[in-house]
């Protein structure tokens, strides 16, 4: 007998735990909540942990913000070899000394990436040639051309080094690939690069929430039971909680529920706003049109 699935609403942080696929997290968090509806926004690599925020039943229309937002990274990189993958998942391809590579000459090389840069994709990545996503062309051997790719680099600042390694936090936007980024560092370095360890520690806006392990989770649900779960939900505004907050009259709710646009006073001059019901339930966002109205462009509800 199936088990009856629950329609819950709200966005978990999960700490992905390493070695899982971000599919897998989602799909072993959903079982665990018994949730029927829920998804991830952005997927983090096998070997990379940290933050994944998941979204579970109405939040899920909201995801699209989340992916857009920009991320955190502590990228831990080995000097002096490359691999197929830029990572430690790949094999060896190339192997070069490290010459005169001291923090001060990391420090300086990092300052050339912070900024608007180009990036190449990496072929082992999700993206896809003729339907087919990179990754899978690449395990077989192909290599096809790759646009490059304009992201934005707000900050890299080395944390450690070592003779052969060293280790930065990288704040950067939406569609940044580290290990191109770990790759492009070290032909700069002159000695090669590649990722050793990746951790994502933020993604806007939820620099300080607080992450839940796998295992936690599980505790929780052992001993506090789905209330103890529901806990550890945030808001499903939260993930769009830098937009301005509109509350709507009684009347203006229901028009915006039809779809309709209404006005409001103190709008904003443009831009998206949250809409809030005369209740104080958060309806979804709203996008600010000319003559002080606003129209519904993303609604949430509880299907």
């Amino acid at each position: 007998m199936k088990p009856v699935l629950k329609k819950i609403n709200g966005i978990l942080l999960l700490d992905k735990p390493l070695h899982f696929s971000s599919n897998g997290a989602l799909q072993r968090i959903k079982r665990l909540f018994g949730a029927k509806k829920a998804g991830h926004t952005g997927s983090l690599d096998p070997l990379a942990t940290g933050m994944l925020p998941l979204c579970f039943g109405a939040a899920t229309r909201l995801s699209q913000f989340l992916l857009d937002s920009d991320k955190q990274y502590l990228t831990e990189v080995r000097l002096g070899i490359k691999t197929t993958t830029g990572d430690a998942e790949g094999d060896v391809i190339e192997t070069r000394p490290v010459v005169d590579v001291d923090a001060e000459k990391i420090k300086n090389v990092l300052t050339h990436f912070v900024g608007r840069i180009e990036q190449i994709p990496p072929m082992f990545s999700a993206l896809k040639y003729k339907g087919k996503p990179l990754y899978a062309l690449a395990r077989q051997g192909l290599s096809v051309e790759r646009q490059a790719r304009a992201v934005f680099i707000h900050a890299c600042r080395l944390i450690s080094c070592t003779e052969a390694s060293f280790v930065f936090d990288v704040h950067c936007s939406k569609g940044t690939y580290i290990r191109t980024l770990v790759e492009d560092i070290g032909e700069r370095l002159g000695c090669g690069a590649y990722v050793t360890g990746l951790r994502r520690v933020a993604v806007s806006p939820y620099q300080q929430n607080k992450m839940y392990e796998l295992s936690e989770l599980e505790g929780i649900a052992s001993e506090a039971g789905p209330d103890g779960l529901m806990r550890c939900l945030l808001p499903i505004d939260s993930s769009v909680s830098h937009l301005p907050r509109i509350q709507l009259s009684a009347s203006g709710s229901f028009y915006v529920r039809t779809g309709q646009a209404v006005s409001v006073p103190e709008l904003p001059f443009d831009g998206l706003v949250r809409l809030f019901s005369e209740h104080d339930q958060f309806m979804g966002i709203g996008e600010v049109l000319e003559g002080g109205r606003v129209s519904p462009k993303r609604l949430v509800s509880d299907d």
